[in-house]
């Protein structure tokens, strides 16, 4: 067992463009930094298809990880000797914030929906299991893994620890959406980091506000709704996410079928299986599926190799406006698809994509967050949308958007006029 005052003899520092430098005092977080489960997380983008939209978004789970961590620190700092915040409880804010992503897979939530995985399950697994991570993380006792993976779980005792990571005004937002407005290159998700953590302070349950940074809040409010409308919900990437999505669906029924593929799948057939084991996960990363998709380019199966030759070589999907209402349009143009030869279930996609900005309370709603609480020079709390007529125009509202995503240059192809001019019809009306 360590101490948890054991420093390392001499500060490491990343430099970082987002935070300039990223400072590591703490032989725990060092060697948590080394270990072959977070050495992962660089070869696992963290916008996963964006960079085909915005080609600048190439950065990693690892920088993000790393930045915040660094907000979290930056944000103790500010804590500590403040009541409420208990000192010991400081590597555990720091390791859970450090660690909070390392179970993402490959193409993050696309790669999770396809094969019903969670990857915060794979981050507690990687933190309570055989592990290079839990290994390190058990110096500090052999309660310690337990104890971070429920700081990241949301189950941690602690409520003030678990809401630094996780609440309507964390860490990883605030991180995320600096790093990512950064590296895409857009104006709109830029807030002052700063002035925000130098206005958090510490109570039982939850990180507050104080009263004077409401308008820094405001801001990183309306940063996050514009970064996900511009950016994480943008039509071409969903376009991406599509084909990637059908290129494993395709891979998957063609396994299922006794397919013989030119290249035999065998970091794959865990998932396809349902059989994939916590060491089969770790070596999963987005090189190998590049690997796949570049094979499978010259694949027999002309599905598979039309689908992986669209996403390695940028050839998407158009899209349209889609109304749910519209569901009748919809099964005429499988209908239409079908008998032009084009197989709606790959080449026809309803993606739907939604966002709520900001909540208040609603006790007993699944998945409710606290609220964000400003707190007044008389110590009282005040709900920010209260207090915030900027807040106040977007709280509660849930916006969704839906698409129809297809393959133009297929439609322009068909033989039959009478089933193109219809398909158009249905597509552009």
């Amino acid at each position: 067992m360590i101490n948890g005052m054991d420093k390392l003899e001499e500060e490491k520092v990343f430099k970082d463009p987002v935070h300039r430098y990223v400072h590591v005092r703490d032989r725990l977080i060092w060697d948590l930094i080394g270990t072959r489960e977070f050495q992962r997380l660089r070869r696992v983008r963290q916008l996963g298809t964006t960079f085909l939209t915005f080609h600048g978004a190439e950065h990693s789970r690892f920088s993000h990880s790393l930045g915040v961590y660094e907000i979290t620190r930056r944000i103790i700092e500010v804590f500590e000797g403040r009541p409420y915040w208990d000192d010991d409880e400081r590597l555990l804010c720091l390791c859970a914030a450090l660690l909070h992503d390392v179970g993402h897979g490959p193409f993050s939530h696309t790669f999770e929906k396809i094969f019903g995985m969670d990857h915060e399950a794979f981050t507690q697994k990687m933190i309570t299991g055989d592990t290079e991570i839990n290994r390190v993380l058990r110096r500090m006792g052999d309660d310690f893994p337990a104890n971070v993976a429920e700081v990241i779980d949301k189950t941690y005792d602690n409520k003030l620890v678990v809401s630094l990571i996780s609440s309507q005004i964390d860490a990883d937002r605030m991180d995320y959406l600096l790093r990512d407005a950064y590296y895409t290159g857009v104006s709109y998700g830029h807030f002052d980091l700063e002035r925000i953590w130098r206005v958090m302070r510490p109570r039982d349950d939850q990180v507050v506000i104080k009263q004077s940074g409401m308008h820094a809040v405001e801001d990183y409010i309306m940063s996050r709704y514009q970064m996900y409308w511009q950016v994480y919900f943008h039509p071409v990437t969903r376009s991406a996410e599509v084909i990637l999505s059908k290129i494993l669906r395709r891979a998957r029924d063609l396994y299922h079928e006794g397919y013989r593929f030119q290249q035999k799948p065998g970091h794959l057939i865990p998932l396809f299986d349902d059989s994939l084991t916590l060491e089969q996960y770790i070596k999963l990363d987005e090189a190998v599926i590049m690997f796949y998709f570049q094979i499978w380019q010259d694949e027999e199966d002309s599905i598979l190799s039309d689908l992986c030759q669209r996403f390695m070589n940028r050839r998407l999907f158009k899209y349209v406006e889609f109304t749910p209402s519209n569901f009748n349009d919809y099964f005429e143009l499988k209908e239409a698809f079908a008998k032009a030869g084009i197989d709606p279930r790959y080449y026809l996609v309803v993606d739907s994509s939604s966002d709520l900005p900001y909540d208040f309370y609603r006790p007993g709603e699944e998945g409710e967050r606290l609220p964000i609480h400003l707190l007044t020079s008389g110590g009282d709390l005040r709900e920010l949308s209260r207090e915030s007529t900027v807040v106040e125009a977007i709280s509660g509202k849930k916006r969704t958007d839906h698409k129809l995503y297809f393959p133009k240059d297929f439609i322009e192809a068909i033989a039959d006029e009478t089933v193109k001019t219809r398909i158009q019809e249905l597509l552009y009306q």
